[in-house]
C-alpha cells in the first residue's frame, strides 16, 4: 500500500499578480512555492521542531498541508510579518464597556453546517463581539480558533448584507448603528462600529482544527469547487459504485439462481434483464452475542429492540434455550481476522449486516439482506485497495478505551467497514486532482465510521431522519452501528460546502494560521487589539483524542503534551489544567494593548472548573468586568442530557488595564487610597446599565461583594497585602462611593443611573443568598444597617436561611458568635450610638428628637447590635481575626489528613495572614488538607494557593 500526503489548493488565480507581505509574485502558485522552501528551510532547523507542542508528523506532511505563510500545519514563523505588513493606527481614546447583551444566535446556518466539529461558536455571535470592541484594520487574536469562526466572523466585518442581517443598520460613510430601545420602548439607531474587515490571527494546537479554520476563511469559487468536485465524485463513483449495489427485484426465485446471482456480483457474467438494482444509501448492522446459558449466537438487532415503541428491551428471550436475558447477560462474540494493512492477526466483536435503506430512482426502500448482499461484501473483503489510507494506533486515552474495550478498534482503520474504508481511500487519492476537495473528505470522515448508529425511535415510529450520526464528543461505537454510503456523503457535502461559500464573500488575506499551542504566539508585546478565546473547559472534551481520525487523514497528529484538559490517561488533573490555562492567558495579556478586552466562552458543568478558569485569568493581571449568556440554542450531547449541565455557555469579559493604573497603586501615600484608585478605575470599565424586556437588570459587577473580590485578586497579583477584611472594604466603600438598588456608582455615574431607573418601569433588586458564613456575615450587615434589632428578633428570621443552600464542608457558626466578632451591641449604658438612634427616631414618634443620653432613648436601645462606625472597626477587626485565627491554627496541627467540615472564613484568614508573612509552604499545607472541590470552587483560597506555589518555585 503506498503512502500519500495531500496538497492544499491554490486560492488565487493563477494568471493574477499576487502580492504578499510586502513581496509580489506573478501568481499564486510562484507565492506558495517560494513560501514552502521558506518553511522547509525553517523544519530542518532542530530547534524550530523541538519546541513544546510541535505537531507529529513528517516534514514532507506538513508541508503538503501548509499554505505559507496564511497557513502552517507548525508554528508560523510568519506572524510578526504578517503584523508589520499594515502597522495599526493607534487608536484615539479608546474606551469601551463590556458587550452585557446576552447573544442568540443558533446553528442553522450554511457556514456553520458546512463542516462539524466538537465545539463551535456560531460566526454570527463573535461578529457582534468583533463589532463592538474594534474598527476595521485592527488585529484580532483567537488561540482556540478550532475552525476558524472567528477569522469567518472579522471578514463578514466587512460585508454590509452579513452586519445588516446582525440587525444593524449601515450608512452610506460606512458607520454601522445598532438599534436600541430606550426606556419608554421606542427604537433608537445610535452610532456603533465601522463597516470593514478586521486583521486575524486563529492559532489552535490541532492541525485538524487549523486545516478546517484554513478553508473557512479561503472562500473558494462555489461554481468551479461544484463543478470539480462532482468530476471527482464521478471518478469515484465509476470505479467504486459497485460495493453500494442491491437487489430490489427479479422475476424469478432468488433460491433457484444462488450461483448465477453471485456470477453477477463477481463480475463474472452481466446483470441479467430480469434482476434489478438498487443504491445502497445506508446498512445498519449488528452486533453478535453468544447466550450464557446455551452459548447459541445471538443477532442483538432480532432479539432486543421492542419496535413497537422503539427501545432496547429490558429483557428478552434466548431463541435457542429460552433463558430469560439483558444485554448485562450477553457475552460478545469474537471474530480472529489477519489484517493485510497491518500484516497481523486481530480479535474483534463480530458484527453482521441487518437491514439495507436504499433506493431505485427516486423511491426509497429497506430490506434485509439477502444472497446478493452477502456475496458482495464478501467480494469486497476479499478485494484488496492499491491505495493508501491511515493505519496509525489509537492512542491510550479518555475515549479511546470503549471502541478498543467493546469492539477491538486498535487501529485507526478499523473504524470504517472495508467497503468504506476502500472508497475513503480512492477519494482520498483523487483529491491530488483538484486540492480543494481535501476538506470534503474531512468533511466525511467521521460520519463515514462504524461510530454512526440508528435513531430507534425515529426508525420504529418515524418523526425524522433514523440515521442518527455519530454520538458529539466521543468516540462510541454502538450495537447497532450504521454504515453510510460514501457517495451519498460526498454528494451531500458538496452541496452544503457550496451553499456556505456562496454566502462568502472573496476578500484580500486578511487572515494567518499557526498551528501551536496558545502559549506561545510569536508577535511582540501590546500588539493584539482584541482576543476572542474559546478554549477546552476540563474533562469536558478531549480534543487530541476526537481529532484523531481527521488528523489520521492529514497525517499531522497533535502533540497534547500542552493541551490544556483533565485527562488521567495524560496523567493531567485540574491543577495541571489550571497550571496549562494561566500560561496561555499569561501569553494572551502579554501581546493584547493595555485597556484592550478579551472575551472568553466558558461552557462547563462543575463550579470547580469556572473557578479554576477565572483564577487562572486574573492570576496573570486580568481583570473580569462581565459575565453574560450565549445561547446556541442546540446543546451539546451533555447539555442535553445531564440534569445539572450548564445549559447555556458563559461569555467572560475582561480587560488588560493601563499600566498607569499599577504606577497609580504603587505610588499611592498608603496601600488603601491605592485601593480606591484601583476601584474607581474599575467601575470605568463595568457597564452602566442593562435594559432586558423593559427591566433594568442587576449589574454583578458592581455588587459591593464582587468588587471586593475583584479588588482582592488584583492586589495579590501584584504582590501586596489585603489592607481590608470584606466588611470593612465594604462599608468605606459606600463613603467612597454611591450606592443605588445595592450597587456601587462613581458620582459622575449616579446621575445617569437615576435618570434611566426613572424612566423603567421596573428594575431588579440586589439578592442576598446565604450559603457560608461570609455570605451570613453579608446578610447580617445588610439587616442591620436598615434594622439594628436584637438577637431576639435577629434569630427567626436568619435561621430561615440556613438551608439546604449551605455549603456541605463549610462549618454552621452560631448567630450568637457571628454578631459578637463583627458587630456591636449597645448595652443600655452611655450615649446610643447613630446607628440605632436613627433607626429608632425613624420607627418611633416617642423616640424622635431625644438626646443620645435619654434614659426612653437608651432603654428602647438595649440589647441591640448593629454595624459599627468604619472608622471605628481597628479593635473589632482584631477580635475577629485572632477568633478566625485561633480556628486555622488548629486546622493547621491537626494531624488528620483530610479535614471535613471547617469554616471558610478561618482558612481565607489564615491564607491571608501566611500570605503577609510569606509564609508559602503553611498555605500549601493546609490546602492539601481541603477536598479539592472546595478549593477550587473558593476564589479566594484558590488564588492564595496558586500564588503560593508559585513563588515557592521562584528562585530565592
Amino acid at each position: 500500500m503506498k503512502q500519500s500526503t495531500p496538497h492544499l489548493p491554490i486560492t488565487a488565480e493563477p494568471a493574477s499578480p499576487v502580492r504578499c507581505l510586502g513581496l509580489t509574485f506573478e501568481n499564486d502558485q510562484l507565492r506558495r512555492a517560494y513560501f514552502v522552501e521558506k518553511l522547509r528551510d525553517k523544519l530542518t532547523d532542530p530547534e524550530f521542531r523541538n519546541q513544546v507542542g510541535f505537531p507529529q508528523a513528517t516534514l514532507e506532511a506538513i508541508l503538503a498541508l501548509s499554505d505559507p505563510p496564511y497557513y502552517t500545519a507548525c508554528p508560523n514563523p510568519w506572524l510578526t510579518d504578517f503584523l508589520n505588513e499594515e502597522p495599526a493606527t493607534p487608536a484615539a481614546n479608546y474606551h469601551r464597556e463590556p458587550f452585557t447583551a446576552d447573544v442568540r444566535e443558533g446553528k442553522n446556518d450554511p457556514i456553520y453546517n458546512a463542516h462539524s466539529y466538537h465545539t463551535k461558536v456560531p460566526h454570527k455571535a463573535i461578529m457582534r463581539y468583533i463589532l463592538h470592541y474594534t474598527q476595521p484594520g485592527d488585529v484580532v487574536l483567537d488561540g482556540f480558533c478550532g475552525t476558524g469562526m472567528t477569522g469567518v466572523a472579522a471578514q463578514l466585518c466587512g460585508d454590509r448584507r452579513a452586519v445588516e442581517e446582525l440587525g444593524y443598520r449601515v450608512l452610506t460613510d460606512g458607520t454601522i448603528e445598532s438599534v436600541q430601545a430606550d426606556p419608554a420602548g421606542n427604537r433608537l439607531w445610535q452610532p456603533y462600529s465601522r463597516l470593514g474587515i478586521r486583521r486575524v490571527i486563529l492559532n489552535d494546537l490541532s492541525p485538524a482544527a487549523t486545516f478546517i479554520a484554513y478553508n473557512y476563511n479561503n472562500p473558494l469559487n462555489s461554481i468551479q469547487f461544484e463543478q470539480e468536485a462532482k468530476r471527482l465524485l464521478q471518478i469515484v463513483e465509476a470505479e467504486c459504485g459497485w460495493m453500494y449495489q442491491t437487489l430490489h427485484a427479479c422475476t424469478k426465485e432468488i433460491s433457484a439462481h444462488t450461483e448465477e446471482i453471485q456470477a453477477v456480483v463477481l463480475g463474472e457474467q452481466a446483470c441479467p434483464a430480469w434482476l434489478q438494482l438498487g443504491r445502497v444509501h445506508y446498512t445498519l448492522w449488528s452486533d453478535v452475542f453468544s447466550c450464557p446459558e446455551c452459548t447459541g449466537e445471538l443477532i442483538f438487532w432480532q432479539v432486543a429492540i421492542d419496535q413497537t415503541i422503539g427501545q432496547i428491551k429490558a429483557t428478552f428471550s434466548c431463541p435457542h434455550c429460552d433463558a430469560l436475558l439483558t444485554k448485562h447477560r450477553l457475552e460478545r462474540v469474537w471474530l480472529t481476522r489477519f489484517d493485510k494493512a497491518l500484516q497481523q492477526t486481530l480479535r474483534q466483536a463480530k458484527q453482521v449486516p441487518v437491514l439495507i435503506y436504499y433506493s431505485v430512482g427516486t423511491t426509497r426502500f429497506q430490506k434485509t439482506p439477502d444472497i446478493f448482499d452477502l456475496a458482495l461484501l464478501n467480494k469486497i473483503e476479499q478485494t484488496e485497495t492499491t491505495y493508501w489510507f491511515p493505519t496509525a494506533p489509537l492512542p491510550t486515552g479518555y475515549n479511546t478505551r470503549q471502541p478498543m474495550e467493546s469492539h477491538g478498534i486498535t487501529h485507526l482503520h478499523h473504524f470504517y467497514t472495508t467497503r468504506n474504508l476502500q472508497t475513503l481511500a480512492c477519494f482520498h487519492d483523487k483529491v491530488k486532482q483538484y486540492p480543494r476537495a481535501l476538506f470534503i473528505l474531512s468533511g466525511i470522515v467521521n460520519r463515514s465510521t462504524k461510530m454512526n448508529r440508528i435513531h430507534l425511535k425515529y426508525f420504529c415510529l418515524g418523526g425524522g431522519g433514523w440515521n442518527a450520526g455519530y454520538l458529539k464528543g466521543t468516540l462510541y461505537v454502538s450495537s447497532l452501528p450504521i454504515e453510510t454510503s460514501i457517495i451519498e456523503q460526498i454528494e451531500d457535502r458538496i452541496k452544503s460546502i457550496k451553499n456556505a461559500f456562496s454566502g462568502l464573500s472573496r476578500v484580500a488575506q486578511q487572515v494567518i494560521i499557526s498551528a501551536f499551542s496558545a502559549h506561545a504566539i510569536d508577535v511582540a508585546d501590546n500588539s493584539i487589539d482584541y482576543i476572542f478565546l474559546d478554549p477546552p473547559f476540563g474533562s469536558n472534551l478531549m480534543y487530541s483524542e476526537l481529532n484523531f481520525l481527521w488528523e489520521g487523514w492529514l497525517q499531522v497528529f497533535t502533540h497534547n503534551s500542552m493541551e490544556a484538559i483533565v485527562n488521567k490517561a495524560q496523567g493531567k488533573d485540574l491543577n495541571d489544567y489550571r497550571r496549562l490555562m494561566a500560561a496561555c492567558f499569561q501569553e494572551a495579556f502579554r501581546i493584547l494593548k493595555p485597556g484592550r478586552w478579551i472575551t472568553i466562552e466558558f461552557s462547563n458543568t462543575q463550579a470547580k472548573v469556572w473557578n479554576a478558569l477565572q483564577a487562572a485569568l486574573q492570576q496573570v493581571g486580568f481583570i473580569i468586568a462581565n459575565v453574560s449568556a450565549l445561547d446556541k440554542k442546540q446543546g451539546s450531547f451533555k447539555a442535553v442530557t445531564t440534569t445539572t449541565a450548564v445549559r447555556q455557555d458563559l461569555i467572560i469579559s475582561a480587560y488588560k488595564p493601563a499600566k498607569q493604573l499599577a504606577k497609580t497603586v504603587r505610588t499611592a501615600a498608603q496601600l488603601e487610597t491605592g485601593v480606591w484608585e484601583f476601584v474607581r478605575n474599575h467601575l470605568k470599565q463595568v457597564s452602566l446599565t442593562k435594559i432586558k424586556d423593559g427591566t433594568l437588570e442587576f449589574i454583578t459587577e458592581r455588587d459591593p461583594r464582587i468588587l471586593y473580590d475583584r479588588t482582592v485578586a488584583y492586589l495579590m497579583n501584584q504582590g501586596y497585602s489585603i489592607p481590608f477584611s470584606s466588611q470593612t472594604f465594604q462599608i468605606q466603600l459606600r463613603e467612597y462611593f454611591l450606592e443605588s438598588d445595592g450597587m456601587i456608582f462613581l458620582p459622575e455615574q449616579f446621575e445617569s443611573y437615576q435618570q434611566k431607573k426613572q424612566q423603567v418601569k421596573q428594575h431588579s433588586q440586589l439578592e442576598l443568598f446565604v450559603c457560608d458564613e461570609r455570605s451570613a456575615i453579608e446578610w447580617l450587615q445588610h439587616f442591620l444597617i436598615q434594622q439594628p434589632a436584637t438577637y431576639q428578633e435577629i434569630h427567626p428570621q436568619f435561621t430561615q436561611l440556613l438551608g439546604a443552600g449551605w455549603k456541605k464542608h463549610e462549618l454552621i457558626p452560631e448567630l450568637e458568635t457571628l454578631l459578637e466578632v463583627n458587630f456591636l451591641k449597645y448595652d443600655g449604658h452611655g450615649p446610643v450610638p447613630e446607628p440605632i438612634q436613627h433607626y429608632l427616631s425613624n420607627q418611633f414618634e416617642v423616640c424622635r428628637h431625644l438626646a443620645p443620653d435619654n434614659s426612653t432613648l437608651q432603654q428602647a436601645a438595649a440589647e441591640r447590635w448593629y454595624v459599627p462606625d468604619p472608622h471605628k472597626t481597628h479593635d473589632l477587626e482584631k477580635i475577629r481575626e485572632n477568633h478566625l485565627l485561633r480556628e486555622f491554627k488548629h486546622y493547621r496541627h491537626n494531624s488528620v489528613k483530610n479535614l471535613k467540615i471547617f469554616r471558610l472564613e478561618a482558612l481565607r484568614a489564615g491564607f491571608k495572614k501566611a500570605w503577609v508573612q510569606k509564609d508559602y509552604q503553611t498555605i500549601i499545607a493546609v490546602a492539601k488538607k481541603i477536598p479539592d472541590p472546595i478549593l477550587y470552587e473558593d476564589e479566594q483560597l484558590l488564588q492564595f494557593y496558586d500564588l503560593a506555589m508559585i513563588r515557592t518555585k521562584e528562585p530565592n
